[in-house]
């Protein structure tokens, strides 16, 4: 077990006696950031009572009191005969959304993006650890993915309708890995790119960089207009078109049957390539789940990752494509750099092996601060909106109010949101925001207050 000594405790704390109030509240919190900040691990024994006041240059009343906050609050954990030892709270590991998100300068819901399952992250990573020792034997140089990686994803293709073979799978460093390596390897200067409006900021980026000319084809929360897709198609001729058909990013919205086969269809006729991102399909908020077919043909790739389901700083991702193609990719400079590391590809083993208790907490949780949210911002005459059957966010559309401007209005009252250009193509849906409903009702009523 790790302990600091009193001195080393003092100096890992800083400045703490700076912050306003009393002594005791400033030392109780300034151990809290020190714990989230790493400054401090979890389970670090701490220094005696007398030991940290004299380190610290306070009375011994000062630190007892300190630490009895800590541990009334869940972190500290005090044996008797053992000392005390630095734990996390249920608050901090009990999360759908990063700390980072309500615990920082104001409230920040630019982000998407939900907190790892504490427990069955820490476990699985364990098991992945003790698994580990086969790898040491070999060079673990950036190849296709472990076997066991690709079998597994594979099997789960195949379970929900999709025959897939594990030489069908490349493993990637996350779903924007994968669409960086597919826009490297497809990229056509001659032909346009097909793109929602709206769609996921991060995938305009990666285009954009490429200097891609972009074609944009309208979704709303209510879904796409198959008709004027279809005319986009046979008069742009794009070569590649990138489509969120599972709770589309950000408007929630999912593809129909009907659309999967017209997509499919065009996409042969038109020698069109689909990168169909599914980094949202396992969000199904609806009750109960249904199942989803996927967007398939020769034409389609899938890409996925872990991002949504357990955690964006596993940076494993996926993409699904003909054999062929995999093996084409495989040969691509760009892909040893796109390939994540052997251990986090068997932490990610561990924990899609068998999904369903994470899946159900995860929707549970969505749902219910999802239902929340829009029981907050129903009935307001300055916005509507839809309520999405899956994915992480609400697309609020505003009446007669400018989304950047009202951003910039919230953001003085400590709320950063996402207004609609980020989303666009052509910066247009100025009349939109992305609210995500990953944080705590409360971090959402102060979010919807100001915003009111």
């Amino acid at each position: 077990m790790l302990e600091i000594p009193g001195p080393g405790f003092a100096s890992v704390l800083g400045g703490w006696r700076q912050a306003p109030g009393p002594l005791v509240n400033a030392l109780a919190l300034a151990i809290r950031y020190a714990v989230i900040d790493g400054r401090i691990p979890v389970g670090t024994r701490l220094p005696s009572e007398r030991s940290l006041a004299a380190a610290l240059q306070v009375s011994r009343g000062t630190v007892v009191t300190a630490l009895a906050t800590l541990r009334d609050t869940g972190w500290l954990r005090t044996r008797h005969g053992s000392g005390s030892t630095i734990q996390l709270p249920p608050e901090v590991t009990d999360r759908t959304a990063p700390w980072s998100v309500d615990h920082g300068d104001g409230l920040d819901l630019t982000r998407a993006v939900p907190a790892a399952p504490h427990v069955a992250y820490l476990e699985a990573s364990r098991r992945a650890v003790q698994r580990s020792a086969t790898l040491l034997v070999d060079a673990a140089e950036p190849d296709a993915g472990l076997p066991q990686l690709r079998e597994l994803l594979a099997d789960r293709y195949t379970r929900e309708g999709l025959p897939t073979r594990s030489d069908q799978i490349l493993i990637t460093a996350g779903a924007r890995a994968a669409l960086t390596l597919l826009v490297d390897h497809l990229h056509d200067r001659t032909r346009p790119y097909l793109v929602e409006s709206p769609t996921y900021h991060g995938a305009l980026g990666i285009l954009r960089r490429r200097r891609a000319r972009l074609a944009a084809v309208p979704v709303t929360s209510d879904g796409w207009d198959a008709a004027r897709l279809s005319r986009m198609v046979e008069a742009a001729r794009p070569a590649l078109a990138y489509l969120t058909p599972d709770f589309h990013n950000p408007t929630g919205a999912l593809m129909p049957p009907g659309l999967r086969t017209r997509v499919a269809d065009l996409a042969a006729r038109h020698n069109m390539t689909v990168i169909a991102d599914e980094t949202l399909r396992d969000l199904d908020l609806r009750v109960p789940a249904e199942p989803i077919a996927h967007l398939a043909g020769p034409g389609i790739i899938a890409i996925g990752s872990t991002s949504k389901l357990v955690w964006g700083g596993l940076r494993v991702g996926w993409l699904r494509a003909d054999a062929s193609r995999i093996r084409e990719l495989r040969l691509n400079p760009l892909q040893a750099r796109l390939s994540p590391p052997p251990l986090e590809q068997l932490i990610a083993c561990e924990l899609l092996s068998d999904p369903r208790d994470l899946l159900r907490d995860r929707r549970d949780r969505l749902r219910a601060q999802r239902d929340h949210l829009a029981a907050l911002l129903d009935g307001a005459g300055d916005w509507s909106f839809t309520l999405p059957p899956g994915g992480l966010c609400l697309w609020l559309r505003l009446h007669d109010i400018d989304a950047t401007a009202l951003a910039t209005r919230a953001a003085g009252r400590g709320v950063k949101l996402s207004a609609g250009p980020a989303f666009s193509a052509d910066r247009t849906l100025t009349h939109y925001l992305r609210i995500p409903f990953t944080g705590t009702p409360e971090t959402l009523t102060r979010a919807v207050d100001a915003l009111a």
